[in-house]
């Protein structure tokens, strides 16, 4: 099974090349460069933390992007140890700097989709799309740039959304046990 996912994986890295414009060349590096250190999702949750009725799904993304970011960061990429797509490429080829740790799962995508978990049950929908829109952009940046595989961020957003999920329900607890 393993094998066959690195073919469906190394068949969409191979062909991405196709798809790559001047101009979506720039999209996708400034989508990629927007989820670096999670620096979008801490802008996002600005105005949640200023809008007293929103604050605590601020704090609540807060939270939900650290316990993502330390299973995926820490605990996964550290045991799983998959070499970067990007590894096996020219130089010339790559559009952005090399990333120095391993490839599965992507954090960029973890990150963004725990926030999207978090959205899905404490904003309106409005909120919700935009925030889903952004994490999508990323997500796809990562393997129009190379340097995950469709199955790192697959596996991601699933991390993510089980994350973000997850972070809701504790951080509601924790809420009420305060109140």
């Amino acid at each position: 099974m393993f094998e066959r996912i690195q073919r469906v994986d190394d068949k969409v890295v191979d062909n991405i090349i196709k798809y790559r414009s001047p101009i979506k060349n720039k999209i996708m590096i400034a989508a990629s460069s927007a989820g670096n250190l999670g620096v979008i999702w801490f802008a996002v949750c600005l105005p949640f933390l200023i809008y007293a009725p929103w604050r605590a799904t601020g704090i609540n993304i807060i939270f939900s992007l650290g316990a993502t970011q330390l299973i995926c960061e820490l605990i996964l990429k550290r045991i799983v140890r998959r070499e970067r797509p990007c590894n096996h490429l020219a130089d010339e080829e790559q559009l952005i700097h090399r990333p120095k740790y391993y490839s599965f799962p992507s954090g960029h995508t973890s990150a963004s989709f725990c926030v999207v978990a978090v959205a899905l049950f404490k904003c309106p929908w409005w909120v919700v799309l935009i925030i889903l829109f952004i994490a999508v952009m990323i997500a796809t940046s990562r393997v129009y740039l190379r340097v995950h595989y469709l199955s790192d961020v697959v596996v991601g957003a699933i991390l993510g959304l089980l994350c973000g999920s997850a972070s809701v329900s504790v951080f509601d607890n924790i809420m009420r046990s305060f109140m």
